[in-house]
């Protein structure tokens, strides 16, 4: 694949006021992001009675589906985002995830819930490559991570105010149409209650100015020819079983090694299969590796720079899977915290709602600015900086955990979860403003959609399954919810060893980027 050659120059900053402009816009963006996600935690109860559905489907609907959908499409996107005009794709993207969310609640079956669900996916996979592609031009890097911080506050703010709309709205529709209005329950109102401003926000965001690419590092990288024809490229490599197609063309011995691949994790998925006998969940855990693999190895054939600077650099690959890790245990609290306050601690939906929803909004904000603000002052001083930020994120939840989900209190549980949700989000915009950091500037949004593989797959794929999965194996939602703890140690030891490779792969960058072939001016 052809590539214009980036020009060498002077950084350039924009203007502040403008740049804080579009920081606001785009974290507006991410908050309705996270209350389209996550609103179908709030209305599950409502949900699986109307629609006739279990536990296991409200499950694979909230967070398998629509995270495998999300993460895979986020490759080509994230690609497209490298190639074509940023703020066009984020505006599609937004207005078809709120026209998803909208049709939701028109659905009148499992399936047709499901299909909406793997649409909110697909346009959510836009906003984050989009986002931090845009904000990297806007934003130099002594400032990166707390404008990524603040971004990604829209986690937090938009998974807070999910639980409290989606509430209020289902309660007063419900008590003011007891049989319904235009065909339309409590649930099905709150769907489109949070789906239809999106896509008026869509008009307000394609008003945005397009940077110029690499403008603050002084790497400037002008449009690529053909983006569309690269983005089709990209789908056939990552969409089975398109991706056999894929393979073909690059030679007999790139399908073997594909099929071999193929082999090797459906015998994988099958035997989680025989383990748990949870069919869908692998098939779709088992699909979105395979996807992975075939994506890789052809971004390896068709853009070696890229390929070296994101999957041939251990640094990268260090930093996004202990972020990963950090999402699992955060996704496995985030599905599972109202259930357990309820059923153990004897708090009601409103309670619940009001201190753990609005406790989490609030401590989230606060962790995920701070830790931005803490990783950007040491990264001045220290090549290494943001790293122990991300550290915090590991380990400083480790005892408010322990201590929120072995007490009787619920003041003393509400405090613990408050003091979990503070410390790891500190960690989100120290990793990826240090992913921004290994590669390219026309590299980003790739660089941001394989980041956001180890949050979307580890983290939302697997983590609230396997704390679901424990807690039914054991018979004690404590157990399962405390089984999160484990990876701990894990995410640590990648943390660590990212500490140490960090400063030379960054330092490195330019060099390494010519010796894989880039051609820089």
């Amino acid at each position: 694949m052809r590539q214009i050659a980036p020009e060498i120059v002077p950084p350039r900053a924009a203007s502040p006021a403008y740049a804080n402009y579009v920081l606001v816009v785009l974290t507006i963006v991410y908050v309705l992001n996270f209350i389209d996600r996550q609103i179908l935690s709030i209305l599950a109860a409502d949900v699986k009675r109307d629609l006739h559905l279990t536990d296991a489907d409200i499950g694979f609907l909230f967070g398998t589906a629509f995270g495998v959908f999300y993460s895979l499409f986020g490759i080509p996107l994230g690609r497209l985002a490298d190639n074509w005009n940023r703020v066009r794709l984020i505006t599609i993207g937004l207005a078809l995830w709120s026209a998803m969310t909208a049709f939701s609640g028109l659905a009148r079956s499992g399936g047709q819930l499901t299909m909406a669900r793997i649409g909110v996916g697909i346009g959510e996979a836009t906003a984050s490559p989009c986002a931090y592609s845009l904000l990297s031009d806007y934003f130099p890097k002594h400032n990166r991570a707390t404008a990524l911080a603040i971004y990604s506050s829209g986690i937090f703010i938009g998974g807070g105010l999910s639980l409290s709309i989606g509430g209020l709205v289902v309660d007063n529709w419900n008590h003011a149409f007891p049989d319904g209005k235009w065909g339309l329950v409590g649930w099905q109102a709150a769907f489109m209650a949070v789906g239809i401003p999106g896509l008026l926000m869509a008009l307000w965001v394609a008003t945005l100015r397009e940077p110029l690419r690499g403008q603050s590092d002084g790497i400037i990288t002008p449009a690529q020819p053909n983006p569309f024809r690269d983005f089709l490229g990209e789908l056939v490599t990552i969409i089975p079983p398109l991706t056999l197609i894929g393979a073909a063309r690059r030679g007999v011995a790139a399908l073997l090694v594909n099929l071999l691949v193929a082999g090797i994790v459906a015998v994988a998925a099958w035997g989680m299969i025989a383990a748990t006998g949870k069919v869908p969940q692998w098939v779709a855990i088992g699909g979105g590796v395979y996807a992975v693999f075939s994506w890789a190895s052809a971004l390896k054939a068709r853009d070696v720079p890229t390929f070296r600077l994101i999957w041939g650099t251990p640094s990268f690959i260090y930093v996004t899977l202990g972020y990963g890790l950090i999402a699992f245990a955060s996704y496995g609290l985030s599905a599972f915290g109202a259930l357990y306050a309820e059923t153990m601690l004897g708090q009601s939906k409103t309670v619940v709602g009001l201190f753990l929803g609005g406790g989490a909004a609030a401590a989230g904000f606060i962790g995920i600015v701070t830790g931005g603000r803490i990783a950007d002052t040491l990264k001045k001083r220290y090549p290494w900086g943001r790293i122990p930020v991300i550290l915090v994120g590991t380990l400083g939840p480790v005892i408010p955990v322990l201590v929120a989900y072995t007490t009787a209190s619920p003041t003393i549980f509400y405090i613990g979860m408050f003091l979990a949700g503070m410390l790891a989000p500190a960690a989100l915009g120290a990793a990826g403003a240090t992913t921004q950091d290994l590669v390219l500037p026309r590299m980003r949004g790739t660089a941001t959609a394989t980041f956001f593989i180890g949050t979307a797959l580890m983290g939302l794929g697997l983590g609230p399954f396997m704390t679901g999965f424990v807690s039914e194996v054991t018979g004690s939602l404590r157990t399962g919810i405390l089984s999160l703890l484990l990876v701990a140690p894990i995410s640590t030891i990648f943390l660590l060893l990212a500490w140490r490779s960090v400063p030379a792969a960054e330092a490195s960058v330019v060099e390494r980027a010519r010796a894989a072939g880039e051609a820089i001016a």
